[in-house]
């Protein structure tokens, strides 16, 4: 069903809002350091590297994130640019950016230095927080995250299931981390183990929510036209 480009930037800002939660719960367990989710530790063992072969004043984690999505990006611009959606673009271009902000806010106080049973309890809480803004960003139907999108393109090229190139694609993500140093420990596991549960009982709330919200704002907007 075609869209108006009225509820095309109305589902734009509420990827944006889960976005924005999905990678607060992300900051959370990175501070925590007792591992990421796939991507993360892919780029947490860049960032590191990075760190220890060049010595770039001003590197973060989100600029190396951004860095990477950036190059998937182009790569997908060059493979099928029918991939690249604004949803999608913003997904891959914000995500760094926000994870270096909420660090900025919540670095001094969450750190590895924390008592361990602390760092487990963020851990949780930033499992439960990413898995909410996760739904709400699938549920926004607008765009998806770097790793749903490599997953999603492998599967429509290969023509195999989406689901076996989803774990085959963050199977690399935490090899390729794990080589270049990234953690990946409890954090990790719990993480695995977590969210696609926690995602799936917020799924279909957020799903009636969304559209809720959309109904209620497109049939307002027509309301005001008529009058």
């Amino acid at each position: 069903m075609k869209r108006s480009p009225k509820e095309m930037l109305l589902r734009v800002i509420i990827l944006l809002i889960g976005l924005t939660i999905a990678h607060l719960g992300v900051t959370l367990f990175l501070l925590a350091d007792l591992g990421a989710d796939p991507f993360n530790v892919m780029i947490q063992g860049l960032f590191r590297t990075m760190k220890q072969l060049l010595p770039i004043k001003g590197l973060t984690h989100g600029i190396v994130h951004m860095t990477i999505c950036f190059l998937i990006i182009l790569v997908l611009l060059f493979v099928d640019r029918s991939y690249v959606k604004i949803g999608t673009l913003l997904c891959m271009i914000c995500g760094g950016p926000i994870i270096d902000f909420f660090t900025l806010i919540f670095g001094k106080v969450i750190h590895a230095g924390n008592p361990f049973p602390v760092r487990i309890l963020v851990l949780g809480l930033g499992c439960v927080i990413l898995a909410y803004g996760m739904t709400i960003v699938i549920k926004s139907d607008s765009g998806t995250g770097p790793n749903d999108l490599v997953a999603i393109v492998i599967s429509d090229k290969t023509k195999k299931p989406f689901g076996i190139m989803r774990i085959i694609v963050d199977v690399c993500f935490v090899a390729a981390g794990f080589f270049m140093g990234g953690v990946v420990g409890i954090g990790t596991i719990i993480c695995a183990a977590l969210v696609g549960p926690v995602a799936g009982i917020f799924l279909p709330r957020n799903e009636k929510l969304i559209n809720a919200i959309v109904d209620r704002l497109m049939k307002k907007n027509k309301t005001e036209k008529k009058s």
